[in-house]
Order: C-alpha cells, then structure tokens, then sequence
C-alpha cells in the first residue's frame, strides 16, 4: 500500500514553532524590524528547499517494499559515487540555484562567514546532510530518491556562488546600506 506525506503536515508545524521561539526567544535582544524579516524569509526560504529535495515522501506499507538485498548492497545502489561523468546538466544547474539564496543568507546571519571558503563550507555540509537524510528516507520508507555525488557538488557551488554575489553588491553604496538594515552582522 502506498502512502504519501505531503510537506504542509510537517512544514507548517515547524514554520509556526520558528515564529514563537524567535519572537518568545529574542525578547531581550532589541532586534530591528529588518533583522526579523531577515530571519523569516531565511526559514522560509529553508522551509522551501526542506520541501523540494523531501517532499511528497511517498511510504511503502506492508509487503509493497521489502527488500531481499543485504543493507550494504541496498546502500551502493541508491547513491551515485561517479561525479562529473554521471551529470544531469538542468538538475545540476537547478541545484546551484537552489543554494544561491543560502550563500547570500550565510554572511548576513553569521559574522564568521567572511569568505567564500568558508561558505562552500556551509555549503557542503548542508548538502551532505540533504543527501543523507535523502538515503536514510529512501533506504527506510522507499521514498523514490536518491544520493548524488553531483548535488553535494552543486550545492557547494550554489553556496559560493551566492557568497559572492552579495559580497560584489554590499561594495554598491544604497545596496550597503539596505543590507546593514537587514543584517544580523554589525559589518558587511
């Protein structure tokens, strides 16, 4: 039997959880106006790609998806190792785009991201724990997705990438001083 989790059933409950934590949470912080609306639209800009790369989970109940393969040989199937070689050109570009946004968020959100480094960094490790949250999905409810190397390669890409878009644009002096009403970071 299958059966399908759609994202609201689980998005909406969090988006609401983030809103009263941020506002019981940062009561005594003094944030702007600006900085709250900073802080929404980075959870539901994250909210959006939790539902892209999971959402709809599609659940095999009963005896619709019982594998006979051992675990380690189930694993090796759902990921693809081949980097480059194996490319989808319009998944590859779509996932850079998708972590353009993430790349503009990360320096106005964390002062230590001062580098495109450091923000492929970021970069990296929240797609690797997009692809693998994917396989313990798709090993344990069968939900039709699956590891690739080349997303963890676009994903950092996006990361970088959107670094350095806002990094070039905080150099234009109205831009600078929109973003510093926007910041969490005292400095761009």
């Amino acid at each position: 039997m299958l059966m399908t989790i759609d994202s609201w059933y689980i998005l909406l409950p969090a988006f609401i959880l983030f809103l009263l934590s941020l506002f019981i949470g940062t009561r005594k912080k003094n944030h702007r106006a600006g900085q709250y609306f900073l802080l929404i639209t980075f959870a539901i800009y994250f909210l959006a790609v939790i539902d892209l790369v999971f959402f709809p989970i599609e659940v095999y109940a009963g005896n619709d998806y019982k594998s006979t393969e051992p675990l380690w040989l189930e694993i090796l199937q759902e990921i693809n190792f081949i980097p480059i070689l194996t490319i989808d050109i319009p998944s590859f570009v779509l996932n850079v785009i998708m972590l353009i946004p993430f790349g503009v968020y990360l320096p106005l959100l964390n002062d230590k991201v001062d580098s495109a480094k450091k923000a492929a960094k970021y970069g990296f490790f929240l797609s690797l724990s997009i692809e693998a949250l994917q396989l313990i999905i798709e090993l344990s409810l069968g939900s039709g997705r699956t590891a690739d190397i080349n997303d963890l390669i676009a994903n950092t890409l996006g990361a970088a990438i959107g670094f350095l878009i806002i990094k070039k644009l905080v150099k234009i002096k109205p831009f600078k001083v929109l973003v510093s009403k926007f910041s969490l970071v005292k400095s761009m």
